[in-house]
């Protein structure tokens, strides 16, 4: 794969194409100065706005542009598309839950427009109940149907037993379950995404330093590696004291060494307990410790980049990043995206991005 380019045309005007409950609209477009769309692992993507909020009038005179509450209004559907004006993608689709106007002294009046994915809905109000022999694809179902979102669920048959939720929002309670079971949760248009997190594959990119890649920084630490992780507990059924560890097993994209490797040259061993979780099986405490193994050496080595506007640069996109030297150039799965326009810079994409490996050339 080598880089690609963000459009086929030869010459491109990339601005963001706004449409406000499926509509698009001409005053909208003619006084936005700025937009800011952020999403990350664990979903719930958030948006702003910046329009200049006065208009001037066929007799000469000027009035405030959107006061109205025909066009930006709370509750209003939001979605933005972002690239090439002529063939823009889809970068997030939500609702209006804030307006913020601004009156400065020496400036125009202004109106930031603030808008969340549907996931707002799964964030809004906090419950307690009980589940009882549940699955986390049942949950999942369960939130997603409530908030209007179409499941497509990937896996997490498996009986979770005994769940409470204990004045947590569906949200923050997905999430949760997730974590412990290296699980990944996005909206993704109308749909909710569920996935363990070595499946997750929403595209691939590659990105060249002074190309594309427009700055990176990155960061490889040893701070938070370990060599094993281990978990234990009480199987009540079957009397028996439970011990279980684990290496790792799902990585993640790239090549080279290993954090744990690297880590057991330069410092030596080093094990993680995970004292502070309830383990029912065997099978359990490995999955456990398994996913806690997985979710810190994936973070060995982490990159925030800046790079040309893309639609595709997404959370869950694994980017090839060329130009930084053997140690840094690697295969990186993209946790944080921010996709930024405004006047003066024009569009362009933040991204975090993570690797649990050092690169071939660093041997």
């Amino acid at each position: 794969m080598s880089e690609q380019p963000t459009s086929t045309l030869a010459v491109t005007f990339q601005r963001p194409t706004i449409r406000v409950d499926e509509e698009e609209y001409a005053q909208v477009d003619e006084l936005m100065v700025a937009l800011e769309m952020t999403e990350k692992e664990g979903g719930l993507s958030a948006l702003e706005m910046k329009l200049v909020n006065i208009s001037s009038q066929d007799d000469h005179t000027s009035r405030f542009a959107f006061e109205d509450d025909e066009v930006l209004k709370l509750g209003a559907r939001l979605t933005v598309y972002g690239g090439d004006v002529v063939a823009p993608g889809e970068i997030f689709r939500g609702v209006i839950t804030g307006l913020e106007a601004d009156y400065p002294t020496d400036d125009e009046p202004t109106l930031t427009v603030l808008a969340e994915d549907d996931f707002q809905r799964a964030r809004m109000a906090r419950r307690t109940r009980l589940y009882e022999s549940v699955t986390i694809a049942d949950v999942a179902n369960a939130v997603a149907r409530q908030i209007g979102l179409t499941p497509v669920i990937d896996g997490f048959s498996e009986d979770v037993g005994v769940q409470v939720q204990l004045n947590e929002s569906d949200l923050a309670f997905l999430r949760r379950l997730l974590a412990r079971h290296d699980g990944d949760l996005q909206v993704v248009g109308d749909e909710l995404h569920v996935a363990p997190r070595k499946d997750v594959a929403r595209g691939t990119l590659e990105l060249r330093l002074h190309s594309q890649l427009r700055r990176a920084r990155v960061l490889a630490d040893l701070a938070h590696q370990t060599t094993a992780v281990t978990a234990a507990g009480w199987d009540v059924a079957s009397g028996r004291a439970i011990n279980e560890s684990s290496p790792g097993a799902n990585f993640g994209p790239g090549r080279g060494r290993k954090g744990s490797e690297v880590l057991r040259d330069a410092v030596g061993e080093r094990s993680e307990h995970l004292g502070h979780l309830v383990v029912r099986t065997s099978a359990e405490a490995r999955a456990v410790a398994e996913a806690a193994f997985d979710s810190r050496a994936r973070s060995f080595v982490t990159v925030e980049g800046t790079a040309d506007g893309n639609p595709a640069l997404r959370v869950g996109t694994t980017v090839t990043l060329r130009g930084l030297g053997g140690r840094f150039e690697n295969d990186y799965y993209v946790t944080l995206a921010r996709h930024r326009w405004d006047s003066e810079r024009g569009y362009e994409t933040d991204f975090t991005a993570e690797c649990a490996f050092l690169g071939e050339g660093s041997a």
